[in-house]
């Protein structure tokens, strides 16, 4: 399993924008197609919301790739 540390900047940032900071995608649309399909979890549960608020702490998978979200400093 690839583990993904995420450093927040601001109080959340949008699903589909994490996958795309992360790597996981080109752009906030593929993005949005990635989560449509039904891959993502967030805390181990599916998540369909394409700009679901993702916050520090909270765990999102996409297969074997998990990316931790850490608050800002």
């Amino acid at each position: 399993m690839q583990k993904v540390s995420f450093d927040l900047t601001s109080e959340f940032v949008e699903l589909n924008q994490l996958l795309k900071l992360v790597g996981l995608c080109d752009s906030g649309g593929a993005g949005k197609v990635m989560v449509d399909s039904g891959v993502v979890k967030v805390d181990g549960k599916k998540e369909l919301r394409k700009t679901a608020k993702i916050r520090a702490d909270q765990v999102v998978s996409v297969g074997d790739i998990r990316i931790t979200v850490v608050a800002p400093v």
